[in-house]
């Protein structure tokens, strides 16, 4: 039997809830050995400084300390519930938000939470074999915590499935688990979750462009009518801003390692660049256009009848619904969106309520915007004139009003021809991958970092950069 009070920390009174008990008891084995065939590789040994939440008090949902990989506390928390709390949106709006799920919505809202949890086990999968080159102890310790958290965002949703869907939610939770990122007969819902993730240059892309859609996917499901949702997502992003930082702060101290280079060898070229160890700003803007157009598909298409029943239901709001000042409802209310209309990319305004794809990727777009700029920083205080920009929104992408159509990173429309003849100007080819991971060479020495990122500014909990974050024993 398990000890839920100590194996699964949890604050929805589980030792009590015989039917979740037995849900639970099934499908944790079939957790654990997910996690031991598809986590990271060749960790269960391993001795890892990492945060664990243990509650969701101030002092409790971030207790730090050595944990071997598989023995790591999955635990299941919702922020406290607001007894007042009211639905702040759509055709309910003023009602009071329910602890149930309403039998009207249930196969929607149900095919929400799966969406929503299919992409935390896919980025660990993705993640699996980034940690055999691992360019310091302290990046090793961070792709582990993300990994561990994504895995605690897993049984969040779980949760939610078993408690509140029945059987159907038990099949569904242990879909999750068959499911592989890549996988050629039964992959992950998204397509960008079942792209590989072959080097740190990728992971760090992946954490600042896609673990940030995650974030916002997350605020607009943190509105919903539905409490035990908005609730888990709500303590879910307090972990999830470390995620951020983890691949804003990876990207910005590769620019800092090659910003150093080009100064020490007084060189702009990107070739001598590469020969010196360091991966030069022109590839770097090359995976920073294949991550951001690869992410924006996320979002779906631009004009969503779904998005707007998610919304008019009260399933899924807008990002901080609760800080806008229109009536909430939108029934008259337009938006713009962008399409290709003959030669030209145009602005049309659209009902608002089909336009809540857009409108969220625009919120986001303009956070990215915000991060990108402080990457841009970094050349600028070495006296450099390279800056990194957002490709249009059009660029590359797969799914929306854009998915015919050709269009360069500076937003203007091209023949096929003209765009296969420039496109790994912008986007990174096989040689580029081959480089990339020609330089992935793992290092474990405390306080030792790779030739082509530079160290942090500070350690992790006031620990020293030099800290043995991770043992192998």
């Amino acid at each position: 039997m398990i000890d839920y009070a100590e194996t699964i920390p949890n604050n929805v009174d589980l030792a009590s809830d015989k039917t979740l008990q037995r849900a639970l008891e099934k499908w944790q084995p079939a957790f654990l050995n997910w996690w031991n065939d598809a986590g990271p590789a060749d960790s269960a040994k391993l001795e890892v400084y990492l945060r664990t939440a243990i509650s969701v008090d101030k002092d409790g949902w971030a207790n730090f300390g050595y944990v071997r990989m598989p023995d790591y506390r999955w635990g299941i928390f919702l922020v406290p519930r607001d007894e007042n709390r009211i639905v702040s949106f759509g055709d309910h709006h003023g009602e009071p938000a329910w602890q149930e799920v309403p039998g009207e919505y249930r196969s929607t809202l149900r095919r929400i939470i799966v969406t929503q949890g299919d992409t935390e086990p896919a980025s660990v999968e993705q993640q699996r074999l980034l940690g055999m080159t691992a360019p310091s102890l302290y990046d090793l310790r961070n792709l582990f915590q993300v990994n561990v958290e994504e895995g605690r965002h897993l049984w969040a949703m779980v949760y939610l499935l078993h408690r509140y869907f029945g059987r159907d939610g038990r099949e569904e939770a242990e879909a999750l688990l068959e499911r592989r990122a890549g996988g050629q007969d039964n992959p992950r819902i998204l397509t960008a979750f079942n792209e590989e993730t072959r080097h740190w240059l990728a992971f760090f892309m992946f954490a600042f462009f896609t673990d940030r859609d995650g974030k916002f996917q997350l605020c607009s499901l943190a509105e919903s009518a539905f409490d035990p949702l908005s609730r888990t997502c709500r303590f879910m992003l307090t972990e999830e801003a470390h995620h951020l930082f983890v691949g804003e702060s990876g990207v910005a101290r590769m620019i800092q390692r090659t910003c150093e280079v080009m100064r020490d060898n007084n060189t702009d070229d990107p070739a001598q660049v590469r020969a010196s160890g360091a991966i030069d700003l022109e590839t770097i803007q090359k995976y920073l256009n294949f991550h951001s157009s690869v992410t924006l598909d996320l979002y779906g298409s631009e004009i969503s009848s779904n998005a707007a029943t998610y919304y008019t239901t009260g399933l899924k709001g807008r990002f901080e619904e609760t800080k806008l000042s229109d009536d909430h409802k939108l029934g008259g209310d337009t938006y713009p969106v962008q399409e290709v209309e003959g030669d030209k990319i145009v602005v049309r305004g659209v009902p608002a309520l089909t336009a809540m794809n857009t409108r969220l990727r625009d919120d986001y777009i303009r956070e990215i915007e915000a991060g990108v700029a402080r990457w841009n920083r970094i050349p600028e205080q070495f006296g450099m004139a390279f800056r990194f920009t957002l490709p249009h929104v059009g660029f590359h992408r797969r799914i929306g009003n854009f998915a015919r159509h050709h269009i360069s990173p500076a937003g203007e429309l091209m023949t096929e021809p003209a765009w296969n003849s420039r496109k790994y100007d912008w986007l990174p080819d096989a040689d580029d991958d081959v480089f990339i991971q020609s330089l992935m060479g793992r290092v474990v020495e405390p306080g030792k970092f790779a030739s082509w990122i530079a160290p942090p500014v500070r350690g992790i909990k006031g620990k020293p950069i030099d800290f043995e974050y991770v043992r192998f024993n």
